[in-house]
């Protein structure tokens, strides 16, 4: 048997199991750093398949390890897996009309449940392999919380997690398949504090100094700033208190998150001190104190071309997935019920992408058929952030996108969240396990293809990871 029909039956056998985790995460839908069912599902899984599981990883009580070792335990192997949902993105499975489950409930709008269970039968697989081969090898399944919130992987990689570990693998759903050689940017965000003094806004304004215009100057000040900074930097911000509800009351207190995006960690670091100066000269035109602390931070992802080009092999080894006349005609209905400012938009994208030819087909059958390969010379960096990359910068790391809803999904949305828990999903779920196993397994078997890219990481980061977190910022679990 070869070691693509190896991998193909293991993922068959335990694509049931696969699929009930799935769903029953989906089903939890569980917030950052509260994934406490969705872990327990995973580890009560993970122990039954004969892996040793350490629990509470970096302080984060959702976060753990299970490993498998045959032999002397060398090469490891380590493949990622996440389980929060997002909040408000409630909708019924498979559903192409707005129909939430629960309004304002949380969902799986990104698709870490369909991520999560995934990597668990890619890691059953990869064991399955070691043992009935009689390879030596450990094959690591990481649980990360919390990728949507202020992550878990930056504090992972700052407490050593990954060091032993000589290559990861994981991937996420997507509308396509494809081994991509673009990046994440960088992104750093941070709570900032003014504190002013109250007074009666109509009998004596003048002996008050309002935090809140304090807080609205920053953002007239990180409005100018847009202006004056790199096409592929970002500045979002969001009021998380305002100060109170009385407009007669000048305002002794306000609260504004600012998250900073740019695509490497130096130049995300430059701009957020550029807002951080913001924040200082709007205390100092109003007369009032101004603090901050650093919430989340996560590393820009790069992919490791090296495990890229294996990771590509096998995906065209394995092949699309296979979808059947509903699945077509399912997709071809959540697309239908985009609005039409979005369709067109979605239009465009695809036109750009795939070429003029592809628009009439694609709204009858929008279900990618194909697998890209890997191309370096498409190295551009996508605008998202995942704490991926900080993996990334303390091991040799991969992630590769596979299809899981129609093209031109938006993600974070309803959308998403019905067909993370569909054929669609489930189908696309399976293709990604078989790929991160072969991969795996492929990598694990060649000496060279481990030393290489650790070469190139090593290139890359100097061989030490540097977190982007003040070693003082612990995971805000139950703030964030």
């Amino acid at each position: 048997m070869t070691d693509l029909e190896f991998v193909t039956k293991q993922i068959d056998d335990i694509a049931p199991k696969a699929v009930d985790i799935s769903r029953k995460i989906w089903e939890y839908a569980e917030l950052p750093y509260d994934e406490f069912r969705s872990a327990e599902l995973l580890v009560r899984a993970l122990k039954e398949e004969g892996f040793e599981i350490e629990s509470g990883l970096a302080g984060m009580p959702t976060a753990f390890s299970a490993s498998f070792t045959v032999g002397t335990g060398k090469p490891v192997i380590g493949l990622l897996g996440e389980y929060d949902a997002l909040d408000a993105l409630s909708q019924k499975a498979a559903c192409p009309e707005r129909d939430p489950i629960r309004e304002g409930a949380p969902g799986h709008g990104c698709g870490h449940n369909l991520l999560g269970a995934g990597s668990f039968a890619a890691a059953v697989a990869v064991k399955e392999y070691l043992i009935k081969n009689k390879r030596d090898g450990t094959v690591i399944y990481f649980g990360c919380p919390a990728e949507e919130g202020a992550g878990s992987k930056q504090f992972m990689a700052r407490a050593g997690v990954f060091n032993d570990v000589d290559f990861v693998y994981t991937w996420h759903p997507a509308d396509r398949n494809e081994v991509s050689a673009k990046g994440n940017v960088a992104i750093m965000g941070a709570a900032f504090t003014f504190k002013g003094i109250a007074s009666h806004a109509g009998g004596s304004p003048h002996l008050g100094r309002s935090a809140l215009d304090a807080a609205e100057l920053m953002s007239v000040g990180a409005n100018y700033l847009r202006e004056h900074m790199i096409d592929k930097a970002r500045i979002h911000y969001a009021y998380s208190d305002a100060g109170g509800v009385s407009p007669n009351v000048v305002q002794s207190f306000a609260k504004v998150k600012y998250e900073v995006r740019a695509p490497k960690v130096d130049q995300m670091k430059e701009l957020f001190a550029r807002v951080v100066n913001v924040a200082r000269g709007a205390a100092l035109m109003t007369e009032t104190e101004t603090d901050y602390a650093i919430t989340m931070a996560f590393s820009d992802y790069v992919p490791n071309q090296i495990l890229a080009r294996v990771a590509s092999v096998c995906f065209e080894e394995i092949g699309p997935t296979e979808w059947d006349e509903k699945d077509q005609e399912l997709a071809a209905s959540f697309l239908a019920h985009y609005n039409k400012s979005t369709l067109s938009s979605i239009r465009q994208d695809m036109v750009r992408e795939f070429g003029k030819n592809s628009d009439s087909s694609m709204w009858k059958s929008p279900l990618d058929t194909k697998v890209r390969p890997f191309d370096p010379r498409k190295n551009d960096y996508d605008s998202g952030s995942t704490d991926v990359g900080d993996v990334g910068y303390a091991v040799p790391t991969l992630s590769i996108n596979v299809a899981t809803a129609c093209f031109g999904t938006v993600w974070h949305s309803w959308q998403t969240t019905a067909q993370m828990n569909s054929s669609l999903g489930e189908k696309g779920m399976l293709t990604a396990a078989k790929v991160l196993a072969l991969s795996c397994i492929r990598t694990a078997e060649n000496p060279e293809i481990i030393q290489q890219a650790k070469e190139e990481w090593l290139e890359k980061t100097g061989g030490k990871y540097i977190c982007p977190l003040p070693q003082d910022v612990a995971p805000p679990i139950g703030t964030y």
